[in-house]
């Protein structure tokens, strides 16, 4: 079976954990060896504008690659299924679709987006889920969202989790600080994990630092940025840090407390539907509302080795329940289903 695979996001975004679940699903069906794909992108797409003519420019850009482009490859390349792994529809071919649908964050917390991205998305993003052939999920929380908000069949739903991120090997090192992975999209709530922070401060003798990596930034006492870290690097961070601390107020999947947890980092999350389904009882929760809950339990953790030590083993078992060769296996059983139905 042939499919294209459009890579576009992972392309202009390579840090994030869609180009992170690119890359590990092409190693991962390749591996499994009943799937041909053919992954295209659009090259000139710039990064996202943040509003204004760049949004309107990227939207007709998307709109012409989706439009044009993707039925000109699906035809050329002879595909059998053309993969869309973010909500997106080609109209102009006759080749059976499937989207990847990674969480509904919009729709449960609209005040957390911009309006016109908001309205856009929930039109856009719900047809093209009520169009394709197959709607993977990347959780049972996600299918949930995708079933009760956007109305779609659990028939042409399939349940395909994440595995953890790939990382190099680090050397056991001491774990000497407070670890968040991520960006400063609202929905991540750094505001609160940086109140936490500064209670925790005020609760320790010797506070350890909290290290910002990937593009989230802020200044303060104790706080420390990492920018856009490498694997090796990201891995060393994982090696070395007490807790990596999620506080984010949704999560479809939680693929970086996955990736932590895979790497032995102990993990303390918000407690959240899609972070819960993922961690198990592989993570210490906190109240994602609460700063005083998670100052609360870093206090705990930077205190009690033994604590540390018993939550990274819970981890490292709950994480070895996932695979990439897994979800590879649900993302062929989805691309069967979508040329069952065409």
């Amino acid at each position: 079976m042939r499919v294209l695979l459009d890579t576009t996001y992972a392309a202009r975004a390579p840090y994030s954990g869609t180009a992170v679940y690119l890359q590990e699903l092409q190693r991962a069906l390749a591996e499994l060896g009943e799937v041909e794909i053919t992954p295209v992108h659009l090259r000139r797409r710039p990064a996202p504008a943040g509003g204004g003519i760049g949004s309107v420019r990227n939207l007709l850009l998307d709109k012409w690659w989706t439009s044009v482009e993707l039925p000109r490859l699906a035809r050329a390349t002879g595909a059998d299924v053309i993969h869309h792994p973010l909500p997106a529809h080609t109209r102009l071919s006759s080749a059976p679709q499937v989207v990847t649908v990674h969480d509904l964050a919009f729709e449960r917390l609209p005040d957390l987006f911009d309006r016109g991205f908001r309205s856009y998305a929930h039109h856009a993003h719900r047809a093209a889920a009520w169009t394709a052939a197959a709607v993977i999920c990347v959780s049972g929380t996600t299918a949930g969202d995708v079933r009760e908000l956007w109305g779609v069949a659990p028939d042409r739903i399939v349940i395909a989790p994440h595995g953890p991120g790939q990382l190099l090997p680090a050397s056991q090192l001491p774990r000497e600080h407070f670890l968040y992975v991520g960006d400063e999209e609202p929905r991540k709530n750094l505001p609160v994990l940086l109140a936490a922070y500064e209670e925790y401060r005020g609760l320790d003798p010797e506070p350890a630092p909290l290290v910002l990596a990937g593009s989230a930034t802020a200044a303060g006492a104790g706080l420390r940025e990492d920018r856009n870290p490498p694997p090796q690097r990201l891995a060393e961070l994982y090696a070395g840090a007490l807790a990596l601390v999620h506080p984010s107020l949704y999560e479809g999947f939680g693929l970086t407390a996955l990736e932590a947890m895979s790497a032995g980092a102990p993990v303390l999350a918000a407690e959240a539907p899609g972070l819960r389904e993922t961690c198990g009882d592989g993570a210490l929760y906190a109240d994602p509302h609460s700063p005083s809950s998670f100052a609360a339990a870093m206090t705990q953790l930077a205190r009690d080795p033994a604590a540390r030590d018993e939550l990274a083993e819970r981890g490292r078992r709950r994480a070895a329940e996932f695979s990439w060769a897994r979800s590879a296996r649900a993302h062929a059983d989805a691309y069967s289903l979508a040329r069952s139905r065409a």
